[in-house]
């Protein structure tokens, strides 16, 4: 991602000086949302990420902060300059909660902490006041697990703790905005928005608690009616939620990928009437995926013709 590698990104990253003169301390925050609830999770269904079903965190930890920061102020009785993100800037998030004492990362690349387990937001707010700093979590609990890694279906998780997002599904169902790669379509399954895979699998998120009542589900799981939606339909069906950083032309993009794996010839329809979709990107995905459910038909036909 682009906007990562920039030079004036790393050197941002580098040097809080950068974000914030006079910049004295960082604290960091983890806010709990809900775990996936089951719901919307077979193997013939369309899901979307546990993190996306309630409001958009960036509409709500922002506010949020800034009534921190008028708390902080309060208490230390003078004006604070402050600067505050959560995952809106060019942070090192993971490293800097690491720090901050709030768990360590695992081999998903996922914080963790060891008794809320994952599934939480992370954000900062940068301060030029000096707090007294919280010790880092210097021990990892990963051991000797593997489950993140064997449960991936792209094989994105790399075996030295990095992850390589040009397989990830999340990456390809959220930040892609191109076509998704041929050879990587069969292996998104059912994820229409993101993917909770390695999170789902890990043993510490039997810890996760409840989370925020913020973020509770809101959205139905995603349907083949999906593709559908006009471009006003899906800006007042997803409005203040995450999903409108797929925008439309790539949410119908991925749930024509997921309708194509899980074969389900009751989409057909709806796939047949997106080839005339004005997006050429959902024309092509829908393409694919008749092409998959086809292919399943014929071969359930020729496996009862053997029997």
């Amino acid at each position: 991602m682009m906007y990562l590698a920039a030079e004036q990104a790393r050197a941002r990253r580098a040097d809080p000086q950068q974000i914030l003169p006079g910049c004295k301390s960082i604290l960091v925050l983890a806010t709990a949302y809900p775990p996936p609830s089951g719901r919307g999770q077979g193997e013939d269904e369309l899901h979307i990420a546990a993190y996306a079903r309630g409001e958009d965190y960036h509409d709500v930890l922002p506010i949020r902060m800034k009534e921190l920061v008028r708390f902080i102020e309060e208490q230390a009785g003078t004006p604070i300059k402050s600067r505050w993100y959560t995952d809106t800037g060019p942070i090192l998030e993971r490293d800097l909660a690491q720090r901050a004492g709030l768990g360590w990362i695992g081999k998903n690349t996922c914080l963790i902490h060891p008794k809320q387990g994952s599934y939480f937001f992370l954000s900062e707010i940068f301060l030029d006041l000096a707090l007294d700093p919280d010790p880092p979590f210097t021990t990892d609990h990963c051991g000797t697990c593997t489950r993140c890694i064997s449960a991936c279906p792209t094989d994105c998780i790399l075996p030295d703790r990095t992850l390589d997002a040009r397989r990830c599904i999340s990456y390809l169902t959220i930040e892609l905005k191109d076509d998704i790669p041929v050879e990587l379509r069969g292996k998104i399954g059912g994820w229409a928005f993101g993917c909770d895979i390695c999170q789902m699998v890990c043993p510490w998120n039997r810890f996760a608690p409840e989370g925020d009542s913020a973020f509770d589900e809101k959205l139905p799981p995603p349907s083949p009616e999906d593709l559908t939606l006009t471009p006003q339909a899906f800006n007042r069906r997803f409005k203040r939620t995450p999903l409108t950083r797929a925008k439309r032309r790539g949410y119908l993009r991925n749930v024509a990928v997921a309708l194509g794996n899980t074969g389900d010839m009751h989409s057909l329809p709806v796939l047949q009437n997106a080839l005339n979709d004005a997006e050429p990107m959902v024309r092509d995905h829908a393409q694919w995926a008749i092409e998959q459910i086809d292919r399943k038909v014929r071969a359930t036909h020729q496996d009862g013709s053997d029997a």
